[in-house]
């Protein structure tokens, strides 16, 4: 059934395709040949492509929230910045020895800021097992809590947009504090080992954006089969239609908690795989602004079409890495345009646009 639906959705086909060979090549490339060579990606390279599936992973999750249940949600990145917390965490109890008679070594902020002991909610971050599961349920937990009570009270449009907006943004200003444990402005930084490999060497950095692009395929997978379920079909209808599908009997409220829940624990995924791949993590993750960045790459790809989100993340990054290193000055106007633009002249972004005109990709 799942090869028979690629088969009808090229563009899906061709996305997977994509996502499959960059995976997999780019990090071959690195490791296989010498730096002089015209195959040769760097590690710089690597990074950054890594990053980008991250962000493509990111869009994805809110293209589940907005593009097919209608939730303009604006404050996505903060289940992305909490998951990458996580990931701090653990990463954090990786620096040096474990301490005497087992008792954990604090990391340098504590020491800086004259802790005595490490916080209960520290403990067992040493354990791998233990972050990657709290890598999905602490923000699957967030949104829960806050979906649950928003979508209770029945809140919705601008309204719901506005309270996400107001939740990110406090969060970023608790996790600018010193009190709070997480290296206040600073955040965490100075990572050395992941699963006991150095986390600067070419091999690690190759694997993690392995990693990246396996997870980025599976969760378009899982998230497509979502879609074309049940559960899809009447998410799409609460959508286009609330008030029916509320006279239908359906329970509108478990359906968007549902949605919610789950794209949260993708974004939450994504900053897990963002954080050792760019070597830090702090507040500025949790800003409004990245935010609404994320939108933006929705948008300018196509919502309601899952790999749109993952083009228009890829496309927006890539063109901000350039600009921001040439002229750093114009990324924001640059940004703006970009989003007026497709609002007003594609509505349903590059890969609608391409969708609704098949004599064009034909020549």
């Amino acid at each position: 059934m799942l090869l028979n639906g690629l088969k009808n959705d090229k563009v899906m086909a061709s996305v997977l395709a994509a996502l499959a060979a960059i995976s997999l090549i780019v990090p071959l490339c690195n490791l296989l040949f010498a730096p002089d060579s015209p195959l040769y990606f760097s590690a710089y390279t690597v990074s950054l492509i890594g990053k980008y599936l991250t962000f493509a992973l990111l869009g994805m999750s809110l293209d589940l929230v907005w593009g097919y249940c209608g939730i303009l949600a604006l404050g996505q990145g903060a289940f992305f910045a909490l998951g990458g917390y996580v990931m701090g965490m653990y990463l954090m109890r990786q620096i040096g020895s474990r301490g005497v008679y087992g008792d954990p070594v604090l990391p340098d902020f504590m020491v800086f800021l004259d802790w005595k002991e490490l916080p209960w909610y520290w403990h067992g971050f040493d354990q791998f097992w233990l972050a990657a599961l709290m890598i999905v349920l602490v923000p699957g937990l967030l949104a829960f809590v806050f979906g649950w009570l928003a979508f209770r009270s029945r809140v919705t449009g601008v309204y719901l947009s506005i309270i996400t907006q107001a939740l990110t943004y406090a969060l970023m200003l608790a996790f600018f504090r010193n009190e709070m444990g997480f290296g206040g402005n600073n955040g965490l930084t100075d990572f050395k080992d992941i699963l006991g490999f150095n986390i600067q060497s070419d091999a690690v950095r190759a694997c993690l954006l392995m990693a990246s692009g396996i997870t980025l395929i599976l969760a378009l997978l899982i998230s497509r089969r979502v879609i074309n379920s049940k559960l899809g079909r009447v998410v799409t209808a609460v959508r286009d239609q609330e008030m029916r599908v509320r006279f239908l009997g359906y329970r509108v409220e478990n359906f968007k908690l549902w949605v919610f829940v789950f794209a949260a624990m993708l974004a939450g995924m994504a900053g897990a795989l963002y954080v050792p791949q760019v070597g830090i993590i702090n507040p500025s993750e949790f800003s409004p602004l990245n935010s609404l960045e994320v939108v933006i790459w929705v948008a300018v790809g196509g919502r309601g079409t899952l790999y749109g989100a993952i083009v228009g993340a890829v496309l927006v990054n890539y063109a901000k890495t350039l600009l921001t290193g040439w002229a750093p000055e114009i990324w924001l106007f640059f940004l703006g345009a970009a989003f007026i633009l497709v609002t007003v002249l594609l509505p349903d972004g590059l890969l609608g646009f391409w969708r609704r005109h098949p004599k064009e990709q034909k020549q």
